[in-house]
């Protein structure tokens, strides 16, 4: 069984540049990995931003620099999504890919997902899908404020849609009955 939730792009065009890392799930334990997942979106952000013109543009903002930070943020907060919610009894790896077009970085994460985390993972996404994004994105800073915890802040992709306005989608995928074993593919597009 397939759910698709908000734009995301089923076939997407194949283009010449491309990056896909994988990370097997029983190599390492996920709070030793939890380090390397700024290594590895700094990787990719230091890859992609080579494709982008270096030098400053009259605002004094450099392209190179705007898009490694927008890359690094964002690879970051999906791969510590992925790891974080990954459904530990299952062998699936979890991978990013980054594409590169003309007008739009794509990057798409998969990892595997419980069932019961499918559901409530889908639930916030419909919220972050109808809601109303600035009313979300202050109910979620207050609520961590008067919360104090770092376990679940759920503002990346809230910044994601508000700071480089992001097109995200989702993809959930069963591909295993007995046990049941599922797959949530994010997407994340960035104009540029």
């Amino acid at each position: 069984m397939t759910e698709v939730f908000g734009e995301f792009i089923e076939n997407l065009p194949l283009r010449k540049e491309y990056l896909v890392l994988g990370f097997s799930p029983s190599s390492i334990p996920l709070k030793q990995r939890w380090r390397n997942n700024g290594l590895s979106a700094d990787f990719l952000a230091d890859y992609c931003k080579t494709f982008f013109p270096g030098e400053d543009i009259p605002d004094g903002i450099n392209k190179q620099d705007e898009v490694r930070g927008a890359v690094s943020y964002i690879a970051n907060e999906l791969l510590e999504n992925a790891m974080k919610f990954n459904d530990e009894e299952s062998p699936y790896p979890i991978s990013i890919q980054l594409h590169l077009n003309s007008d739009r970085i794509v990057f798409i994460v998969t990892n595997s997902i419980s069932p019961k985390a499918k559901h409530q993972f889908q639930g916030y996404i419909k919220k972050l899908l109808t809601e109303e994004l600035e009313d979300l994105y202050i109910q979620q800073l207050e609520k961590n404020a008067k919360e104090n915890s770092n376990n679940s802040s759920r503002l990346g992709f809230l910044t994601m849609l508000n700071d480089y306005t992001a097109k995200l989608g989702w993809k959930f995928e069963t591909i295993q009955e007995n046990p049941e074993a599922i797959t949530v593919t994010t997407m994340v597009q960035l104009m540029v």
